[in-house]
């Protein structure tokens, strides 16, 4: 399973990035604004920034609903990067956004998934990516976990190549689960991916292993 780091902070990338653990990063308008990039070109400008640091996937929103305005922003964000994946929300106009921009060779990540009916329209469209929100369905008490779990066999059962990107993922356990579930991608702030590595054997292990060392050779 791949890891996406899903944050605009240079700084955080460039830590994951030098640990070797993401293969790709989503953004999101309100991402950028937590990092207090405002104006276009500073956006654009901040995208461009990101791929220079990861090697993989770098996921760039359209903030356009209307199909002329998403293929418009879709085009753009698509010609600054080679990594750049254009991520389009799933709406009628998104659908037909995701299908003309998959005819010019151009790859999307459809968000705002909360269905499994919702993931079969993105994916017979031509998306890349879908991405079910677990931790906004966890807020409502819906199980999210249950939806990746749901879109997994749907995919693998027809056939389809989109790729299941597991995102608001909130924490450690979302993630295991993710891996259980075989999903292609998880999307989540650095934090809950350093938890995998938490363990208390690991530490009382390595404890041992010190005090043992430091008796035969203090």
């Amino acid at each position: 399973m791949k890891f996406f780091l899903d944050t605009a902070n240079i700084d955080q990338i460039k830590e994951a990035q030098d640990l070797g653990v993401i293969d790709g990063v989503t953004t999101n308008p309100s991402l950028m604004a937590k990092e207090g990039i405002k104006g276009t070109e500073n956006i654009l400008k901040h995208y461009v920034d990101i791929c220079n640091i990861v090697d993989g996937d770098v996921s760039a929103e359209v903030i356009s609903t209307d199909f002329e305005g998403m293929i418009e922003e879709g085009e753009k964000l698509a010609s600054l990067h080679a990594q750049i994946v254009v991520k389009i929300p799933v709406i009628k106009e998104g659908i037909k956004a995701i299908k003309y921009l998959t005819s010019k060779g151009i790859r999307t990540n459809c968000t705002l998934v909360f269905t499994v009916g919702q993931a079969l329209l993105a994916a017979k469209a031509g998306a890349t990516y879908v991405s079910p929100f677990v931790g906004r369905l966890d807020d409502i008490s819906h199980d999210g976990m249950e939806l990746i779990a749901q879109i997994v066999d749907m995919f693998n059962y027809y056939g389809l190549k989109t790729q299941v990107l597991a995102a608001s993922i909130r924490n450690t356990m979302h993630i295991n689960k993710c891996i259980e579930l075989g999903a292609d991608v998880a999307t989540c702030p650095l934090e809950p991916i350093l938890g995998l590595l938490n363990h208390p054997l690991t530490d009382s292990g390595l404890k041992k292993f010190l005090d043992d060392y430091n008796k035969l050779n203090g």
